[in-house]
């Protein structure tokens, strides 16, 4: 285990993340996301996270597999199209992961999240998080959009809570 890594996480907690996103920026992200979800059949849920748990740094691990691990802690795989993505953001490594269910999966290649990453991440090095994750979910609508567009007169059920879950 690395002792810097060990100390940048233990260092950070959830009231960084809570100075990171304001209560303005929270609410300006839940309407975003409320808004994205009335134009799709798709689920979006934001995760800001301070830094890993100890147990994630004991055995190395990565960003990605703490989103994997939420994607599910979350039930962002149990929506019933199986159209939910998870956004996840890392402050104690400004690390982004984009986590998609299956159905989503059929249709958007890496390659299409890994773009909405880098533009994200450009906003995050500078600190700038609601501007980021604003993008992203820009990002992801569109994605949505174009492959779970809701047919005329359809509403999103909204099965999955809007607001961003900080931890």
């Amino acid at each position: 285990m690395n002792l810097k890594r060990l100390l940048k996480h233990r260092w950070l907690d959830e009231s960084d993340t809570r100075r990171a996103l304001g209560p303005a920026a929270l609410a300006n992200l839940e309407a975003r996301v409320r808004a994205s979800e009335a134009r799709h059949s798709g689920e979006i849920r934001l995760c800001v996270e301070a830094g890993l748990p100890l147990s994630y740094l004991w055995r190395d691990a990565t960003a990605r597999e703490r989103a994997i691990t939420l994607f599910g802690k979350l039930r962002v795989w149990d929506t019933e199209l199986n159209n939910g993505v998870l956004i996840y953001l890392l402050l104690a490594e400004h690390r982004i992961e984009i986590v998609a269910d299956r159905g989503v999966d059929r249709h958007v290649p890496h390659s299409q999240w890994e773009a909405v990453v880098a533009r994200m991440s450009a906003d995050f090095a500078a600190r700038r998080y609601e501007a980021g994750l604003a993008a992203a979910i820009d990002a992801v609508t569109a994605l949505l959009e174009r492959h779970f567009p809701l047919a005329a007169g359809q509403a999103n059920p909204n099965e999955l809570p809007d607001a961003p879950h900080l931890r």
